[in-house]
């Protein structure tokens, strides 16, 4: 007989959550941690570690980290080994670390986009099989939680090396998912993919362009990828987006791909281009773990801290309750003006009735008598003319005024052309200067 997990809520619980250091690891440790979560914090950063875990003792939660590099997958199970003797076992297990690559994929060199591999796939293999394993063997089972992102389903160039990766992150969740289905086991998967979002992951990115990079808008806060993160934790959800930007990229992506690569190809690199920043090439976190001191600060100038896509995903059933409601009070406010006054609807039917349609046809009518009366003056005209000046110039003078406004009508044509490819090119040498 299948058995299914069950999800404990937070206060129930013990999280291990990897790269809880920083960005949207940082906040869902926090978040965690308030709500009565046990937390077991991973990253590389001993230091770091450390501070975060004081900092969540000092609030009354149970916390515990160890130092390790998901890439590393016996350090990594001997992190989880750690969590199981101090909170005997986890329900729930994050992989969020991850780090990225800003550059052209044939200028990135091979041992660095093996390394964002080793990290940002390897990682989320290691623990995901290690957290598989665990939580098999629990009576409740529990959650996996992985952090894609929305360049999964719309990958975009400069950042061509952790589209894949997270390309290949999608792919194996939703394998690993399907066989945990097969082998009947307590697991479930979630799969969360996160838009552009307010963090240091532009300068924990190695950044081979030359030039300050950063994330278009719209940019979400940390808490709002944290908050979906932990109602995985307690509601069984397959994959979740955060972000209706990246949705909407994604989801032309899918229908038009013939049309979206080639202007993402054109205009991608220029929206990520940040002209205020400081370019600050290999400082990064790429090969060595970044200290970024725990802080969750706003590092774009406009932060959305609401998903409506993520909310609507969330509650489902609250959702079509309220589309519902207001289709309701649509038809009801539809029905009551149609009984108490003139509305749209009277005046479109007052505007198609026969009464109204036969007044038009006897205007045409007189239209018609007009523009008879008009062609009888035009002949008369051409008739005196041709007695005054003779029929051949006549002819000659509207051959004349027939080809030169076809001339114009092409010059005019031709000025509008150029007028267009000229502001193009001005625009692309301004954008490159």
């Amino acid at each position: 007989m299948a058995r299914k997990p069950v999800l404990k809520p937070l206060s129930a619980q013990a999280i291990v959550i990897t790269g809880a250091t920083s960005g949207i690891g940082l906040a869902t440790a926090r978040k965690a941690a308030a709500a009565g979560a046990c937390v077991f914090l991973i990253a590389r950063g001993e230091n770091d570690l450390a501070r975060l875990t004081e900092e969540l003792q000092s609030r009354g939660a149970r916390a515990a980290y160890a130092v390790a590099d998901v890439a590393d997958y016996e350090a990594l199970s001997e992190a989880a080994e750690k969590a199981r003797r101090l909170f005997g076992g986890f329900d729930t297990w994050i992989n969020n670390a991850g780090i990225s690559i800003f550059g052209p994929i044939r200028e990135t060199t091979l041992e660095d986009q093996r390394r964002l591999f080793e990290t940002n796939y390897w990682g989320v293999v290691n623990g995901s099989l290690i957290a598989a394993e665990h939580l098999r063997e629990r009576p409740d089972g529990g959650t996996i939680i992985n952090v894609g992102s929305t360049l999964a389903d719309a990958p975009l160039p400069v950042q061509g090396i952790y589209s894949a990766s997270k390309h290949a992150v999608k792919g194996f969740t939703n394998a690993l998912r399907m066989e945990l289905m097969r082998e009947e086991a307590p697991v479930a998967l979630s799969l969360v993919k996160p838009a552009a979002v307010d963090t240091p992951y532009n300068r924990h990115a190695r950044n081979i362009t030359g030039h300050a990079v950063h994330n278009p808008q719209p940019v979400y806060a940390t808490p709002v990828v944290a908050d979906t993160i932990l109602w995985c934790a307690t509601h069984p959800i397959r994959e979740i987006t955060v972000g209706g930007g990246g949705r909407i990229i994604a989801s032309f992506y899918s229908a038009l791909p013939g049309i979206a690569e080639p202007l993402l190809a054109r205009f991608a690199p220029m929206l990520m281009r940040d002209k205020r920043g400081e370019y600050h090439p290999y400082e990064d976190g790429l090969w060595d773990p970044a200290d970024d001191g725990l802080e969750e600060e706003v590092h774009y100038p406009m932060v959305r801290n609401f998903s409506a896509l993520a909310e609507i995903r969330k509650h489902p059933g609250v959702t079509a309750g309220v589309v519902a409601v207001l289709a309701g009070i649509g038809l009801a406010t539809l029905l009551l003006n149609q009984r108490s006054g003139p509305t749209r609807y009277e005046r479109i039917r007052q505007r198609v009735s026969p009464s109204r349609l036969w007044s038009r046809l006897r205007a045409g009518d007189r239209l018609r008598d007009v523009r008879d009366h008009a062609q009888d003056g035009w002949d008369r005209v051409g008739e005196l003319s041709e007695r005054l000046i003779g029929r051949d110039s006549r002819h000659r003078a509207v051959s004349y005024a027939r080809d030169h406004a076809q001339e114009g009508a092409a010059a005019a044509a031709i000025a509008t052309i150029a007028a267009a490819v000229g502001a193009a090119a001005l625009k692309h040498f301004q954008d490159r200067r």
